[in-house]
């Protein structure tokens, strides 16, 4: 059979209305529904946890009588607090913010510089100490990540600011086998840390390791019990301090 011009024409005819009336069709044709994404869930837990301190005192620019002491001999004291706190979970992330109470101690000895009015011959101008015990109300806001989260079983890092509320009236600074007429440190009402951690949780039981990094100078001043300007100005330091804390908690 001879195809002819006329059937030609026909199959072009055709192929062209096919061409513009698919996409007419393919437009006009309702889409397919699209799931929507599941919604992200929320939950919230509560509890309590306390532990032990140990705090470590940064002195930097430590003088006694406009005298610089190089070596500082850091001695840790053990000390504890308890802490009551939210978390705020989503997926593998949560919030936690916390309000603690503790009592961190510390202390430094170092050699006294040789008075100008030692004997001749005076190598040693002897030891000399401060401790401290500080109490103070913890406001840290942690953010955190569980980067195992299998069953019951989680490990999580954390990290975030930490305010502290110095509780000025119930902390002490002892100053031991000093010249001066016994020294008295005043501290800032209010400073500031950062803190990172671990911790590992079992079901509803958990173990929390985490450092503090103190940024904020903690001494005001440091005056005299008889207030004579010469003796508090006779003992000068900067003081930070960074703690290291363990702690027992449970969820409720």
């Amino acid at each position: 059979m001879r195809a002819t011009p006329t059937y030609f024409l026909r199959l072009v005819g055709l192929l062209a209305f096919l061409t513009v009336a698919f996409p007419l069709c393919a437009q006009e044709m309702p889409a397919a529904p699209v799931a929507a994404p599941a919604p992200q869930r929320v939950t919230t837990n509560f509890g309590a946890k306390a532990g032990f301190t140990a705090a470590l005192a940064l002195m930097p620019g430590l003088r006694i009588d406009d005298m610089p002491i190089e070596e500082i001999q850091n001695n840790y004291k053990v000390g504890y607090f308890a802490s009551l706190f939210m978390r705020i979970n989503f997926r593998r992330h949560f919030i936690q913010p916390e309000v603690s109470y503790n009592v961190n101690q510390c202390g430094v000895s170092f050699h006294k510089p040789i008075s100008p009015d030692a004997p001749l011959g005076t190598m040693d101008g002897g030891t000399a100490s401060i401790y401290s015990k500080i109490r103070s109300i913890d406001i840290p806001i942690c953010y955190g990540y569980n980067f195992i989260q299998q069953g019951p079983y989680a490990m999580s890092v954390f990290g975030g600011p930490k305010a502290r509320f110095i509780w000025r009236k119930k902390s002490e600074t002892q100053f031991y086998n000093f010249d001066q007429d016994t020294p008295v440190e005043k501290l800032h009402p209010f400073s500031l840390s950062l803190t990172v951690g671990v911790a590992v949780s079992i079901s509803r039981i958990f173990f929390d390791f985490r450092y503090d990094i103190g940024l904020l100078n903690l001494t005001n001043h440091i005056a005299s019990a008889s207030d004579t300007p010469d003796d508090g100005d006779a003992i000068r330091y900067r003081r930070r301090d960074n703690v290291l804390s363990f702690s027992l908690g449970l969820f409720f």
